[in-house]
């Protein structure tokens, strides 16, 4: 199986910088067995029944890129530099791993300044990441990290503008809760109030879960057979009453549709056994074509990369031919790519 399996021309005008307006009125490619309709998400309640349930990743993104300054004693009095940080993820000690540019200008034990409240002193540097220990933890931490950090929009993103504060919203999930992501559950950003009233007033069921997506998500497949592919880990979980949620949808003959690849990943994650459990831990799970499937019965999530283990993700799902069948299709009638572009919903053939 090998990487270019997975390659598609995708226009540079299609990647989105800005999501849709409300987020429901995003377009929605539905891939139900051979067909595909077009929609919007709000026409959600068009393919969903009483008794699917949706589950959905609760991980709260913080806002990750930090700025900051270095400040040296020397011979020639104070001397400053400017460092840029990117948190990875918390470490079990209470410091953070990161991410600092440029690396050489900041020696372990000096401190980072990156407001009147928030600094952070470099304590190690492990394979090219360096160890923040703060100043702050707790709620004075997550109060002075929002004041000071900026939303970690992705690179393709990042690359066409800098994050602003509108993306401290729009970079967020209404149902946000555990803070530790540094980057969203895109699919999820399509959903608001009113749309999960009315799917809950329709019957539709929803199971939250957590994981918290990391950095590594917008890693590139450098190996050209993709099975040899080292995936990255993330922390997740699915509580007792996630799984009995679930295995009551499966038991009753209700799909199960998670909403975006996290979700998807995190509930295979806990049913490699063939049905869902309680879970907690890291996954490094990799879904490519061949994979099967014991929980997910259909999936939304938003169109992806090429060449990325999210599209190999929905190629496992829906098979690789639908699938070049579906990005065809969203291509050519200009459907808006990545965290801020439209979505699909995907029904495959049973």
């Amino acid at each position: 199986m090998k990487l270019s399996d997975f390659d598609f021309d995708l226009p540079d005008t299609l990647i989105a910088t800005r999501p849709a307006v409300p987020r429901t009125s995003a377009r929605l490619l539905v891939a139900e067995g051979d067909a595909i309709h077009d929609a919007r998400v709000g026409d959600l309640l068009d393919w969903l029944r009483p008794g699917d349930r949706l589950v959905l990743n609760d991980t709260k993104v913080i806002p990750a890129r930090l700025s900051g300054q270095r400040h040296r004693d020397s011979a020639q009095g104070p001397v400053s530099a400017k460092i840029e940080v990117t948190l990875l993820e918390p470490q079990a000690d209470g410091a953070w791993a990161a991410l600092l540019k440029p690396l050489k200008k900041i020696k372990i034990g000096e401190t980072v300044v990156f407001s009147d409240d928030l600094s952070a002193e470099l304590v190690e540097i492990v394979d090219g990441q360096g160890r923040l220990q703060f100043n702050l933890s707790g709620d004075d931490f997550d109060a002075a990290l929002n004041a000071a950090g900026a939303m970690p929009l992705p690179p393709y993103i990042a690359a066409k503008r800098a994050a602003d504060e509108q993306d401290k919203t729009d970079y967020q999930t209404v149902w946000a809760k555990n803070s530790g992501a540094v980057a969203a559950p895109t699919a999820s950003l399509h959903f608001d109030e009113p749309l999960l009233k009315a799917l809950a007033e329709k019957g539709v069921d929803f199971t939250h879960v957590t994981l918290h997506v990391g950095a590594g998500t917008f890693l590139p497949v450098k190996v050209d057979d993709v099975t040899t592919h080292k995936m990255h880990a993330e922390w997740g979980r699915v509580s007792e009453t996630a799984a009995a949620e679930i295995a009551a949808t499966k038991a009753a003959g209700g799909r199960v549709i998670p909403v975006g690849t996290t979700a998807l990943r995190l509930i295979e994650s806990a049913a490699r056994v063939g049905a869902i459990a309680p879970w907690e831990g890291e996954t490094d799970i990799f879904i490519y074509p061949g994979f099967t499937f014991h929980v997910a019965d259909a999936l939304m999530t938003n169109f992806h990369l090429p060449k990325s283990t999210l599209l190999m993700l929905v190629s496992a799902l829906m098979g690789q031919d639908e699938i070049r069948r579906v990005y065809d299709h969203a291509v050519r009638t200009g459907y808006r790519f990545f965290s801020y572009g439209d979505a699909s919903l995907l029904l495959p053939k049973r």
